[in-house]
Parts: structure tokens; sequence; C-alpha cells
């Protein structure tokens, strides 16, 4: 059978509506109910005249994320001019072409050699040694912020988010990107307003570009040890390595990445510890399921469940169905993690859950493929650092309101709490 995202008549399939207000309320059971219907379906994007098909059965999601044939620039598509479905998207968003080339010429949209080349520049800072060297300074970072929790407290109440979940994350990747701290709340603020797109995205970008050229300027007048510094090097010393608006992209693309979604990973992770007292249970008798709990808490309630949009470059099947050229494809993460084809009992939370032998991790919430999350390493340490301090520090941590209770920021292809209130 074949399938086609751009003119809406994939026959047989069922369509879905992103801002479903269901969906948003309860992705997990909304894509595991489209998941077993079929393993492709038609989505509405953000009330626009634009649809791409949703792949959401593990292996689907596997061959989408790691085959070099779903590319992320349309333009990568030989022998026809496909449409750019996330330009047409950010036009209606009203971003202007003056900030949007920001958000679409970075290293996440790039493909093959593109791609290599920028994924290089930054990867050494990432790369397991120098997260490992990270460390001691993700743990001071974390009891700092946990000695401050008691001051923050209203009647031994506190928003873990504002509070705990936001400050280490961002506070530990603009240190390495070279951002300074009398400018980190900024930055989180500016990241709020992004990710929810439901304010004039301008407004925050302007803002962004503006402070990192401030930036770049200073660290070429003062080098430090830092990411910035080594971006500038590889841009001054020889411009085809880098451009000037791929080095702020890079900036732009890291720092936003590197805090919003550890942020609500240990939001979420949180969360779902207080309500599985079973698993809260392990987890405090036994510290060293700690790095387990992080993996399964991804797979469980990770805050991504929607890549970005990709491309066949050709004619690829994906089980029954073929999917022509330029077809626009969407992986849905949460489907993958949640298949009962790749994961016994998957609605259950399981701290213990065994990673397969010579793996470390089989959920897709990372990614997979050569886009892999270039984070990971960072955003696990800080995850297995935060949750262990916090259970050890707070013995008595419980939510402070009923769990149904909890606000969530209803951000398609997202799992975001607005507020994590909890009982020191």
């Amino acid at each position: 059978m074949s399938t086609s995202a751009d003119d809406g008549t994939a026959t047989g399939l069922p369509t879905v509506d992103f801002m479903d207000p269901e969906l948003l309320r309860d992705p997990f059971n909304g894509y595991s109910r489209i998941r077993e219907r079929s393993p492709l379906a038609l989505v509405r994007l953000y009330g626009e005249n634009q649809t791409a098909l949703l792949v959401t059965r593990y292996d689907d999601v596997k061959t989408v994320l790691s085959d070099t044939r779903f590319v992320n620039d349309p333009a990568g598509v030989p022998g026809m001019e496909v449409g750019n479905i996330r330009d047409q998207l950010i036009a209606a968003r009203g971003i202007e072409p003056e900030y949007a080339k920001y958000v679409v010429e970075g290293l996440l949209d790039a493909d093959g050699a593109e791609h290599v080349r920028l994924r290089r520049l930054v990867s050494r800072a990432f790369t397991a040694r120098r997260v490992a060297d990270l460390r001691p300074r993700v743990e001071a970072i974390t009891e700092r912020l946990l000695d401050e929790l008691g001051a923050a407290a209203e009647d031994g109440v506190v928003d873990l988010i504002r509070h705990f979940a936001y400050p280490l994350p961002i506070t530990v990747i603009c240190e390495l990107v070279g951002i300074p701290e009398e400018d980190r709340g900024q930055w989180r603020e500016w990241g709020g307003r992004l990710a929810s797109m439901t304010s004039d995205l301008n407004g925050p970008l302007r803002d962004m570009v503006a402070h990192i050229q401030e930036l770049i300027e200073r660290r070429r007048a003062t080098p430090a040890d830092d990411l910035l510094t080594g971006l500038i090097r590889a841009h001054d010393e020889d411009g085809d390595r880098l451009g000037d608006i791929e080095m702020i992209t890079m900036v732009l693309t890291l720092v936003l990445a590197g805090h919003e979604t550890t942020a609500h990973l240990i939001g979420n992770g949180t969360a779902a510890l207080l309500t599985h007292p079973d698993q809260l249970d392990l987890l405090r008798k036994d510290p060293a399921l700690t790095p387990r709990a992080v993996h399964e808490l991804m797979r469980w309630c990770g805050p991504v469940h929607v890549t970005r949009i990709r491309y066949a470059a050709e004619e690829i099947q994906i089980g029954e169905h073929t999917l022509r050229r330029g077809d626009a494809v969407m992986a849905v993460l949460v489907g993958a993690n949640y298949d009962p084809r790749r994961f016994d009992d998957p609605e259950t939370l399981d701290i213990t859950r065994e990673a397969d032998a010579g793996h470390k991790e089989t959920h897709v919430g990372f990614g997979a493929g050569l886009h892999y999350c270039l984070g990971a390493a960072l955003a696990r340490q800080e995850g297995e650092v935060a949750f262990g301090a916090l259970l050890r520090r707070f013995p008595g941590l419980s939510l402070a309101v009923d769990p149904a209770e909890l606000e969530r920021e209803m951000v398609p292809g997202s799992w975001r709490l607005a507020r994590l209130p909890v009982r020191l």
C-alpha cells in the first residue's frame, strides 16, 4: 500500500490531531491505542494544513531513527522538490525569517557530511570521559541546590521544578558552554517561552541571538576554558569549519537542548517515583539501582515523545506500507517505548528492568542512529546525581498535592510538569 503525507489521502490509516486535548492529557495510552490500531497514522500538525505520517512501533521507529534513507532536510530528497513542513510551521507561528534561520540551519537539521562536520565540533565535550570528569561539579551543584530548598519552601512545601529540576541542568550546561552565571536565569525564561509555543517567539529568539553575539565578542577578547571559546577558535581559524550563523545556532541548540529535556526528566522521574512507593522503596534500599532507574524513567515518562520531521529519500517499506519518496514522517518515541512487542508489561514502571546483554539501553528516549542525543551521557549522569541526592537528603519527600492535581504544560509531542509541589 502506498501512502502519502502531503496530499492527505493515506487511505486506511487513522488520522490524529496533534492538538487533541485527550492525546495531550494522556499521550501514553493515546499513542499506544494508535500503535495497536496501525503501525502508521496520519497526523494533522498544530491545526495547520500540514500532515505527516506517524511511525508508532518499536522496530519501525528504530528504522526511521537509524536508516540514512530518512533525512532531516527535504532538500536531500533526490529528484524532486519537497516542501519543508518545519519551515512552514515556523512561518505559521509568526517567526520572522531573520530569526527562523537560527532554528532550522543547525546540527539537529543537518544530514550526512554536514551533520558529521557540526557534530565533531562539539562532540569532544560530551564524551564518556569528559562527562565523568564533570561529575564532581554536578554533585557540588546538586548539593548546593538541595541546601537551598528549605529556604525556598513555604510551610515545608517547595516547587521542585523551579528550585531544583531546572536550575541543575541549566547551571551545568551553561558552565560547559560558557554562559555567565548572572545570565542563566534569563536563559531559563527564554527557553520556557520557546518551549511553551503559546507566546510571541521572536522576542526570546532576538534576545538570545543578541546575547550570544555579545558573548562571542567577549570571549574573543578574553578566551576561557569553555565550549564557546572552542567554537570561536574553529570559526576564526577556519571559517569553512563553522560559519557565523552556525556558531550562534550551535550555542542556542546546546543550551536549550542541554537543560529543557533534562529538567523534565528529573521532574517527571521524581513524580513517578513518589507515586510508585514500591519502586521508591527499592531505590532507597539499593541506590546502586539508580543508573537502571534513570533508563527506566526515561522509557516510562521521558520528556520527548515525538521526533522532528524526517523525509523518505527513496521508497521505503514500513511493515505492509510503502512510504513514497518525499513522504514526511515523525517517529513516536513513546509508542516505541510502550510497545509490548519489545518490552514485557510496558505500562509498568520497573526500575529493575534488565537491559539486553551487551547494550546499555533498549529504550529510544534519547533517539538512535547518527542523531542519537549528543548530551545523553550528561543527562543520564545529572539524573543519577539528582535522584540519588534528593532521596538521600530528604527521606520523607512526598507530593504536596494529589497526583491528579499535578499541572502539566500541554505541549504536543512532550511531557512536562508546570510545577512539582513536594513536601520536604
